[in-house]
């Protein structure tokens, strides 16, 4: 099992994964989305971007802490091979 903290940022111009936020769960992965931060919409569409960024099923992402938050923990129950390498990755890139 394996913890991502994200910091999604709701109504972007277009959906993006990468940056690095310093926020509340250490070093966060900066997902942009375009959906309203309304019931949780951005929510939904940060697993999505995230899922498709790192290459798993958004169904093996699930959501740990931070429902109401900018700031999210994920926990993913199969992490494949190199999952830390690709999120430090994620992380490097310009935001």
């Amino acid at each position: 099992m394996a913890t991502i903290a994200i910091r999604v940022k709701p109504g972007a111009s277009r959906p993006r994964v990468g940056g690095r936020h310093d926020g509340p769960y250490g070093p966060a992965l900066v997902v942009a989305v375009q959906a309203p931060p309304v019931d949780g919409r951005a929510t939904e569409s940060a697993l999505k971007a995230l899922a498709k960024a790192i290459g798993v099923r958004p169904s093996a992402l699930s959501l740990r802490a931070g429902a109401a938050s900018r700031d999210k923990l994920i926990t993913l129950a199969d992490p494949p091979p190199g999952l830390d390498d690709v999120v430090a990755a994620l992380r490097d890139l310009a935001s």
